[in-house]
């Protein structure tokens, strides 16, 4: 088995770090494309078959080190009793938006194993046809993230309607913010019961919201989920985009094992904010570099290997890969991952371990 992500995220000695990416099942695959041109998305999304289909297409294609599972986060709302459209060119939409106490109180409890069992039944499906060959990743949106959606009703650039709820009636956000957390770590918790090796936790709209704002209405019901989701006993990954000036308060709040970090915080900047708390790191390539030429792409990812070190990285970008990316730049950056070999001196400085005697792995420039 494949199982560098795994070590990675327990922060043992690898030789190069493992590299997936966010989206790596999406609309830049030719492949993806064939499924997605007989099916809409949520039909996708709630088909075990064709999520499986889509899911395992990047580790053959592109040569990723893990699969992460089809699906999208808005599912838990969805599960909660809320209609959800999502068309092509509009985004997903929620026809009734939560807007009042009445609206909440129409919300009800999740019961993953039977509202989300067709996303269990992917994972399940998924990890017999991977047979080893490397993890699967579940994931789920974090409390703050869904509850923007809920409130706003649709996708937007500043979510006004949804923050405007948290200064008008913060009592109403902080209830729909722990009913979500609640539902978001019991779903991560069926999701590692049905097969996920690995979970992480998408707070896509930390960006959104101001430190105060952050403090109040999304860190805590952040690590309410997170810490829930450890109870399964596999790796947890936060991602936060927007949010790297919190790097370490998330640590310190979700005891996730690993910490995603966008594009805007520098990898130096992210292991001295996070390294008291021992957790691995992910990241964290701009998306648009995948858009330079071959070579480029090559230098600068050798260039973020070498500056998060050779403990505790998982390889990928910043944020998800667009959707019109052309797949060779995408195995491009996967292959410059694969190239690369820390020394054992490397190696044996970072863990405090003598190196062995012998050839050395030779890093490339």
């Amino acid at each position: 088995m494949n199982d560098l992500l795994l070590r990675a995220l327990r922060r043992e000695a690898v030789d190069r770090p493992p590299v997936w990416m966010m989206r790596q099942a999406g609309r830049y695959l030719p492949e993806y494309r064939a499924v997605r041109a007989k099916s809409d998305f949520l039909t996708m999304c709630r088909t075990p078959e064709l999520a499986v289909e889509v899911t395992l297409q990047p580790i053959d294609l592109v040569g990723v080190d893990a699969a992460i599972i089809f699906s999208d986060i808005l599912v838990v709302p969805e599960a909660m009793g809320m209609h959800l459209t999502l068309d092509e060119g509009v985004g997903p939409q929620f026809s009734s938006p939560i807007r009042s106490r009445a609206d909440l109180t129409r919300l009800t409890p999740v019961e993953p194993r039977e509202q989300l069992a067709y996303m269990l039944d992917a994972l399940r499906m998924a990890r017999r046809a991977l047979n080893g060959r490397v993890p699967l990743i579940g994931f789920a949106g974090a409390p703050w993230t869904l509850a923007a959606y809920m409130v706003e009703g649709k996708g937007t650039k500043q979510f006004a309607v949804a923050k405007k709820m948290l200064f008008e009636q913060p009592a109403l956000a902080h209830a729909l913010l722990d009913q979500l957390a609640t539902a978001v770590g019991d779903f991560l918790v069926a999701q590692v019961e049905a097969g996920a090796q690995v979970v992480q936790l998408f707070e896509s709209w930390a960006g959104a919201l101001g430190p105060e704002e952050f403090r109040t209405f999304a860190l805590p019901y952040l690590a309410k989920a997170a810490q829930r989701a450890r109870e399964a006993g596999v790796p947890v990954i936060v991602f936060a985009p927007g949010g790297g000036w919190a790097l370490s308060e998330i640590a310190a709040a979700t005891h996730a094992d690993a910490i995603g970090v966008d594009w805007h915080t520098t990898p130096q900047e992210a292991r001295r904010l996070t390294d008291p708390f021992r957790v691995a790191l992910q990241g964290n390539l701009d998306p648009c570099t995948l858009y330079a030429p071959v070579e480029e792409i090559r230098r600068r990812t050798h260039t973020m290997i070498e500056a998060f070190g050779p403990v505790g990285h998982v390889a990928n970008l910043g944020h998800g890969i667009l959707p019109d990316m052309k797949p060779d730049h995408a195995r491009a950056f996967i292959d410059a991952v694969k190239e690369w070999q820390w020394t054992d001196e490397r190696l044996a400085a970072a863990h405090g371990t003598a190196a062995p005697a012998g050839p050395q792995l030779a890093g490339v420039p």
